[in-house]
């Protein structure tokens, strides 16, 4: 078994991530969202999707981004082309 490295759980069904070249071992994936998803830096939510990043910095959406001065960031479902 393999223990949760945010809750302590020692868990058969762990798992483990690799990013950035170094190992992770969870035993639940709200543990590896905890650790390693990325926190909007306007709102401070965590970015569970796809995100943004301007200016070397992670958003969780184009208001944020707009909101913390970056320009020329859109949501592509309010300019998406009619179908």
């Amino acid at each position: 078994m393999a223990k949760c490295e945010v809750c302590g759980n020692d868990y058969y069904l762990a798992f483990q991530v690799i990013t950035a070249g170094v190992t992770h071992t969870f035993d639940s994936f709200e543990c590896a969202i905890h650790k390693l998803a990325p926190i909007c830096d306007h709102c401070g939510c965590k970015v569970l999707g796809h995100g943004i990043e301007a200016n070397n910095t992670f958003y969780c959406c184009a208001h944020c981004a707009n909101s913390a001065g970056a320009r020329s960031i859109v949501d592509n479902a309010d300019h998406a082309p009619a179908q």
